[in-house]
C-alpha cells in the first residue's frame, strides 16, 4: 500500500453529513463558535457577492456582508431547514439588507436634494422678502412726504410710536376730535397714495 493511502486510511475524513451549512448553522444556533466559523467561511464569499451586485460599492458591501452575517449568528435558532438550505437563508437575508442598503443611502440623498432645494428657496423668499420690504419702506416714506405736518405728526406718533389718540391730543395738545379728524384723513390720503383698496 502506497504512503498516501495508508496515512489517508488512518486519518479522520469529514463526514459530509456533518458539515452541511445546515448542520454547521443548527450547531452554531446552540452556541457552536466552531461551527459557525466554519459556516461562515462557507456562506461569506457568496453573501459578498450577491450584496456587491446590488450595493455596487466595496466598503459598503464589505459592511453589508457583516452586518448579515452577525443578523445569522444571531438568529441561527430561527433557522428550519425544512423550509430551505441555509445558504438559501443566508443569500435571502443578504439581498433584503442589501435592498434596504441602497434604499437608505437612495432616501439620504434625496432628503439632501430637498434640503438644499429647500434651503436655496428658502434664501431667496428672504431675500425677495427684504426687497419688498424695503420698496414698502421707501413708498410709505414717500407717501408720508405727502401729507400735512399736523396728520404727519399725528400718524406718526400714534403708528409709529404706539400712541393712544387721547395720548396723540395731550402730546399735540389739541383736542381729541381734531387728532381724529387728521389721522382720518392721514390714512385716507395714505390709503390712496398707496394704492391700498378700499
Amino acid at each position: 500500500m502506497p504512503e498516501f493511502d495508508r496515512i489517508r486510511a488512518i486519518s479522520p475524513q469529514p463526514d459530509p453529513e456533518i458539515d452541511t451549512p445546515e448542520v454547521l448553522l443548527t450547531r452554531a444556533a446552540l452556541g457552536d463558535d466552531k461551527a459557525f466559523a466554519q459556516f461562515y467561511d462557507h456562506v461569506s464569499p457568496a453573501v459578498f457577492g450577491m450584496v456587491r451586485r446590488v450595493v455596487r460599492d466595496h466598503a459598503q458591501s464589505e459592511e453589508v456582508t457583516q452586518d448579515v452575517m452577525v443578523e445569522l449568528w444571531r438568529t441561527a435558532s430561527r433557522f428550519d431547514p425544512d423550509k430551505g438550505s441555509a445558504t438559501g437563508w443566508a443569500m435571502t437575508l443578504a439581498h433584503r439588507r442589501a435592498i434596504d442598503r441602497v434604499r437608505s443611502a437612495q432616501a439620504s440623498t434625496d432628503r439632501e436634494r430637498k434640503a438644499a432645494a429647500t434651503s436655496g428657496r428658502r434664501e431667496y423668499d428672504e431675500v425677495s422678502e427684504k426687497v419688498d420690504s424695503n420698496m414698502e419702506r421707501l413708498q410709505v416714506q414717500r407717501c408720508m412726504g405727502s401729507l400735512t405736518e399736523l396728520q404727519r405728526e399725528s400718524v406718526l406718533l400714534a403708528f409709529y410710536q404706539g400712541y393712544t389718540y387721547p395720548e396723540v391730543a395731550t402730546l399735540l395738545k389739541v383736542p381729541l376730535g381734531t387728532v381724529k379728524t387728521r389721522m382720518r384723513d392721514g390714512l385716507i390720503r395714505l390709503r390712496d397714495c398707496l394704492g391700498v383698496a378700499r
